[in-house]
Order: structure tokens, then C-alpha cells, then sequence
């Protein structure tokens, strides 16, 4: 009885989270432990990469796979969990003109020693989303064609958007408003 009054309470997941899931079911067949379990929000459902190492395999899997098509990046996010002490990405995927499905993902690395693997060879978008992670983050990512600043000069200090980030007082002699 306790189930039924349970499955009675949660309603319906929308289809858009049922497409989701099947991707998720894909992936996780695929690569096991390597990723997390399903998080079926209606916002964005996700998942998260738990190997940031593999993070590259992951994305041609989604990428080239016929049941996935995830031929479009549309947004590649940098993130801060200092209590946690990790950094980390969240890549909004589409299968645009094929299964027309979404799905987000999420890849963390240490604060300490920010590397994640760049799929900027994986998706041509990703290569200025990554450098705005790096720009705003520190967040390095292995084998990116050309990673620098993007919004930031070359020598501007430390990482904006990492939540413990101070505004220096002056850039070249001149006062930094804040």
C-alpha cells in the first residue's frame, strides 16, 4: 500500500526527462561507475562524469553514438564548490535535428589542481567555453588548441568568478572599481 500511495505522489516524469533517461541508460550501460546516478529535475536533467579522466571518452560516446547525436554544446558553464574543494564544469547537450533530446553534464576536478580533459576537438563550441572557464575559474583543460584569457587581460590576477576571489585594488596604476 505505502508504494502505491508513493508512486501516487511523484508525479509523471515530463517526456523530456524520459528521453533523458534513456541517454543516461546509454551512457551508464557503456561507462558503469565512471558516471553518477540520474538526476531527473525538470529543469536540466543530468548526470555526472565521477571520472574527470574519462570526461573526453564520454563526450565522442555522446557525440558519435548513433543512438545519442549529441552533435551540439550549447553552453559549457565553469562552477565553484569551495566547502567541497572542487571546481568543475556543466555541459549542456543537445541532439539537434536528430533525436532532438537534451541532457547536462557535469565534471568536477580538485581546487587545488584544476584540470579537466577540453573537448573543444569534441564539440568546436567548447573551445571559447573553456577558455572563459579558465578566464574566470583557473580551470586548465588538457590538449585545448589555444588556451588563454578570453575576457580578462593576459595578466590580470587570480580567477573572478572562484567564490574567495578579492578585487585587486589597481590594474597598472589605475583604480579597479568594485
Amino acid at each position: 500500500m505505502a508504494e502505491s500511495q508513493e508512486s501516487q505522489e511523484r508525479p509523471e516524469p515530463s517526456p523530456a526527462v524520459r528521453a533523458s533517461e534513456a541517454v543516461y541508460r546509454t551512457v551508464r550501460e557503456k561507462f558503469g561507475d565512471a558516471v553518477s546516478d540520474f538526476d531527473a529535475n525538470d529543469t536540466m536533467p543530468f548526470f555526472e562524469v565521477t571520472d574527470a579522466r574519462r570526461w573526453k571518452e564520454v563526450a565522442l560516446f555522446l557525440r558519435d553514438d548513433s543512438r545519442l547525436d549529441f552533435n551540439y554544446l550549447a553552453c559549457l558553464s565553469g562552477m565553484d564548490y569551495p566547502a567541497e574543494g572542487k571546481l568543475g564544469v556543466v555541459c549542456n547537450l543537445e541532439s539537434l535535428g536528430k533525436h532532438n533530446h537534451r541532457i547536462a553534464v557535469k565534471i568536477n576536478c580538485s581546487r587545488d589542481s584544476a584540470v579537466l580533459p577540453s573537448v573543444a576537438r569534441v564539440w568546436k563550441t567548447a573551445e571559447w567555453h573553456e577558455r572563459e572557464a579558465f578566464d574566470m575559474y583557473g580551470i586548465r583543460f588538457d590538449a585545448h588548441p589555444d588556451l588563454r584569457r578570453i575576457l580578462c587581460p593576459e595578466d590580470w590576477e587570480g580567477y573572478p568568478l572562484r567564490k574567495d576571489y578579492e578585487v585587486q585594488e589597481s590594474y597598472h596604476g589605475v583604480k579597479v572599481p568594485y
